[in-house]
Order: C-alpha cells, then sequence, then structure tokens
C-alpha cells in the first residue's frame, strides 16, 4: 500500500515537471488582458491617490480654450493693419491666415490671428484701444481640463501595458504567443501614436488662443448710371449688326456647300427611287 502511494506521488511530480514553459506565458498573457480594462472602470476601482502636494496641483490647473471674433469699421484700413501686425509681433503671436477683398462700397482684411494664451486679453485690449469702432466682439472659453487629464491617464496606461507586452515578449517561446504578443504591442503603439497626437493639438489650442479679426474701411459709394446713345444712333447700330448678321449667315451657307451637294443627290436618287415603283 506504501509502495502504491509512493507510485502515485511520484508520476505527479513527473508529469509537473513535464510541463510546456510556453503555457506559463499564455497565462500571463491572459492575465494582461484581463487587466486592460476600460479607463473608466480603473478609476472607479482603483483606490484614491496619495495625497501629493505636486500632483494635486497639476490635478487642478485648469485648462481652458479661448477663442474671439472682432469686427472693426476704421478710417484708415492700412494704418490699422500695420497696427496690429505691431500688436501680433508684440504678444508672440503669428497670422494663420490673412485675406484682403476690395469692392466698390468697401475694403476688408480678414486675418486670423494665434496668440499666447496668456497675452490673449492683453491684446484684445490693444485692439479696443485704438482707432476703430467695435461692430461685434463674441469671446468663448471652454474648459477641457477633464479631457486632457483623461487623455493623460490613458496614455499612461497604455504606456504601462505596452512595457508589461515587451516583457512577455522576451519570455515567449512558441511561435503563436510571438505572433499574438506582436500584434497587441502594434495596437498599443498606434493607440499611443494617435492619443499622443489628441494632446498635442489639445495642448496648443490651449497654449495658443485664436481670434478672427475683420477690419472694414466703407467708401463713398455713388451709382453712375451707363449713358445711352441717342435713338437715331441706336438704329443706325441695330441697322449696322442687323446688316453684318445676314452676312454671316450667307457665308456660313456658302461654307456648308458640300452638305448641299449631298442633299441634293438625296432627294435626286430618292424621286428615281419612287418612280422607279410607280412604274412597276
Amino acid at each position: 500500500m506504501k509502495k502504491l502511494l509512493a507510485i502515485s506521488i511520484l508520476s505527479i511530480l513527473i508529469a509537473s515537471c513535464h510541463q510546456s514553459p510556453s503555457d506559463d506565458v499564455s497565462f500571463e498573457v491572459a492575465d494582461t488582458e484581463a487587466e486592460m480594462m476600460p479607463i473608466t472602470r480603473q478609476a472607479m476601482d482603483a483606490p484614491p491617490p496619495p495625497n501629493n502636494p505636486s500632483m494635486t496641483q497639476e490635478v487642478i490647473k485648469k485648462k481652458i480654450i479661448r477663442d474671439g471674433r472682432l469686427g472693426l469699421r476704421v478710417t484708415e484700413l492700412e494704418k490699422t493693419k500695420t497696427r496690429i501686425d505691431t500688436l501680433v509681433t508684440a504678444n508672440g503671436g503669428y497670422y494663420a491666415n490673412e485675406s484682403f477683398q476690395n469692392s466698390d462700397w468697401e475694403s476688408s482684411f480678414n486675418l486670423k490671428i494665434r496668440i499666447p494664451s496668456v497675452n490673449f486679453e492683453k491684446f484684445i485690449s490693444g485692439i479696443e484701444a485704438g482707432e476703430g469702432e467695435v461692430l461685434y466682439k463674441v469671446i468663448d472659453a471652454r474648459d477641457v481640463t477633464a479631457q486632457f487629464i483623461d487623455l493623460e491617464t490613458r496614455l499612461e496606461n497604455k504606456r504601462s501595458y505596452l512595457v508589461r507586452y515587451n516583457d512577455l515578449l522576451k519570455k515567449a517561446n512558441s511561435v503563436n504567443d510571438i505572433l499574438e504578443i506582436e500584434e497587441k504591442i502594434r495596437g498599443l503603439e498606434e493607440e499611443i501614436e494617435s492619443t499622443t497626437g489628441q494632446l498635442k493639438y489639445l495642448s496648443d489650442q490651449v497654449d495658443y488662443s485664436t481670434l478672427d479679426l475683420t477690419l472694414t474701411k466703407q467708401k463713398d459709394f455713388k451709382y453712375n448710371p451707363e449713358n445711352r446713345a441717342k435713338f437715331s444712333e441706336r438704329i443706325k447700330q441695330s441697322l449696322s449688326k442687323g446688316w453684318f448678321g445676314f452676312v454671316d449667315f450667307v457665308l456660313f451657307m456658302v461654307k456648308i456647300w458640300p452638305f448641299w451637294i449631298m442633299i441634293a443627290l438625296m432627294v435626286y436618287f430618292w424621286r428615281r427611287y419612287r418612280k422607279a415603283r410607280k412604274n412597276n
């Protein structure tokens, strides 16, 4: 009985020693996939963060996107445009787009200006302090702090998962495990690149405010009706145009003389054909 028990225990130990190393890697991959739950669920299940003053200060720092539209009516358009150029340079901004339009009743500049957000209000005050009548003014502010923090959290988590998968790739022995892990790594790298691009764009919108500025100058427009010729002169012009039109028509009919020959031949043969049928 004791011998039978010893043989059974020895058989179990040998079977466990012969287990494939790749199975351990597969279990690690499965555990990692189970950990990759949505960020929102992790945030709900995770314990509260430590009371770190620097981290708290970073989290509560507001991310505000400020944009605006401003319209001015001025009397000296070029002079005002030069002053705006000076203000843009002094505040560290640049023109994202600039266009000029000129018509019979007004001239205008349409300017899309990017200004560092810390100088945005100062820049607008500088514009309003100059010459010109304000036609409209619209300033918008959007708080994107939550969106910014969410993107940063997602990016940090994806980078952590990428490190784990790279470690698993070094331990993988079977081809299937290697291919599976490499596919996961490729997907994570694409997601990290996309999230990084979103963060970069959002940071640019926060750091630089956009102002659509329109400068307009009214012109003294006067309607000048067209001077029409006298009735007798218009009669002469009509006769002249009619004659030239008739000449052009005759020349056109002469130009298509080959078609007249073809039509004449077709009529001739058609008549002969009808005459032959009647005789028969």
